[in-house]
């Protein structure tokens, strides 16, 4: 006889042996599954989920380690397709193992034997276990599919690059594309540059008027506007300002950038890269367009946002009020896609400027509201409108990096440099003072300590 034989070869005419012993079979498969397996059935098949469970519980130990020590390491692990795969394949595997070791459990419990009070009980807790268990360990393996899907689809493939002069500065459009318009335009332009060893962030943002527009060294576009683009009138689109760049070439001299489709972007947003260059006087590595018509779905999959409303706003209609159907009013408001939506585009009373403005408050109340028990309790809606709202040439393989960079940045007050009257005329920009005024931002000189 060993210790294990009560539970192996019970007492069954005993109903009170045999519940106790059921709960201590239900409990052990709880706790280390596949003992209850090892202790009282197959003995082979517990090995296997015992094996297993000390893999998963290390592999787990081991990644919140890692995390303690280097949370880039893990957030670049956790980014990339192939381990996502991994984890997808090894938590729906677990899954199906533990599945199969709850149902054994059951088996081996031998339910009619145990007390008629008990039976319902402990089944009751066995299948909420499995439930609980196998349930969570499916949708694990369910989120990491479909963030591999959503990561692949949105993210570039493509080689990590250093930083220039310690920074990384991404270009951000809001590309404007409302129910009540054909095609999309960026609506509002903006560089967020990022110091890439503090997370120190600085947006800089450019009235969509601005006219001329210089182009950066080596731009295609710099041969056909050496003067700049809208230089006394000079475009092949209606209205000649800074945001036209995109329609003209995407519509007129797509021809132009024949590599920029390979390169996960667009003619029209490597035109506006190399405007925005041009104008700055530094270099952007990556773009994010976002596009405003999905950028509704993205609210509402967070579950909306929190702003505080400075002026009475309409929804709908034109600039002439016709067709409002309803107001955005003063005060602090919960606001849905929809309403944000209109927040950031509304016109009427207002100028580009004070949209500018808005624009950056849905974006800060945007960051507010991505954390990591909003994003995990609403992954599915946030990953299809991912999809549909965000375009860039970010690398995946840089992504991990940026969470952990992005991370940095959230707690330290972002800086901003808006280009605007009266600082900046739009109509007459003085390049050699917006270059000095964006190097000053990005470069503050920090006033030496008196000895």
């Amino acid at each position: 006889m060993t210790i294990a034989s009560p539970i192996r070869y019970p007492d069954t005419g005993s109903a009170h042996l045999m519940t106790k012993r059921g709960w201590w079979l239900v409990g052990l498969n709880l706790l280390a599954p596949g003992t209850a397996q090892v202790v009282a059935g197959n003995r082979i098949l517990g090995r296997v989920g015992l094996i297993s469970t000390v893999i998963l519980w290390s592999l787990a130990i081991t990644a919140l380690v890692v995390y303690l020590l280097s949370p880039a390491t893990v957030y670049m692990i956790f980014t990339q397709a192939l381990s996502l795969w991994i984890v997808q394949l090894v938590l729906f595997a677990y899954a199906v193992l533990w599945v199969i070791l709850t149902l054994d459990t059951l088996r081996l419990v031998r339910l009619v034997k145990t007390s008629a009070s008990s039976r319902a009980l402990i089944a009751a807790f066995a299948v909420l276990v499995l439930a609980g268990v196998a349930g969570g360990a499916g949708y694990g393996g369910y989120v990491a599919g479909t963030a591999r899907g959503t990561l692949s689809d949105i993210f570039a493939a493509g080689p990590s690059v250093p930083p220039i002069n310690g920074r990384y500065n991404i270009m951000l459009l809001g590309g404007d594309a409302g129910p009540d318009r054909s095609g999309l335009r960026p609506d509002s332009m903006s560089v967020v540059s990022i110091d890439a060893a503090t997370g120190q962030a600085v947006i800089v943002g450019l009235p969509r008027d601005l006219n001329p527009t210089p182009f950066s060294a080596g731009s295609p576009m710099l041969a056909l506007y050496p003067n700049g683009y809208g230089y006394h009138g000079r475009c092949d689109v209606s209205a000649c300002q800074l945001n036209s760049i995109y329609t003209e070439v995407s519509v007129y001299k797509s021809s132009l950038y024949p590599n920029a489709t390979k390169q996960n972007s667009e003619p029209g947003v490597e035109a506006m890269r190399e405007a925005l260059q041009g104008a700055l006087g530094i270099t952007i590595q990556y773009y994010v367009l976002i596009d405003m018509q999905g950028f509704a779905d993205l609210v509402d999959a967070l579950g909306g946002v929190d702003i505080t409303v400075k002026e009475r706003l309409p929804i709908g209609g034109d600039e002439n009020l016709n067709g409002v159907v309803a107001w955005i009013e003063p005060g602090t408001q919960h606001m849905n896609g929809y309403t944000a939506q209109w927040y950031a585009r509304s016109r009427h009373g207002t100028s580009d400027y004070d949209r500018m403005a808005r624009q950056r408050e849905l974006q800060d109340a945007i960051l507010k509201q991505v954390n990591p028990l909003n994003v995990v309790s609403k992954f599915q809606g946030i990953a299809k409108a991912g999809t549909q709202v965000v375009r860039t040439d970010i690398p995946q393989s840089m992504l991990g990096y940026f969470v952990d960079l992005g991370l940095k940045t959230r707690k330290l007050p972002v800086q901003t440099l808006e280009l605007v009257p009266p600082t900046i005329i739009p109509t007459k920009p003085d390049y050699t003072q917006i270059h000095a005024m964006v190097a000053a931002a990005l470069n503050p000189v920090t006033a030496s300590p008196t000895p």
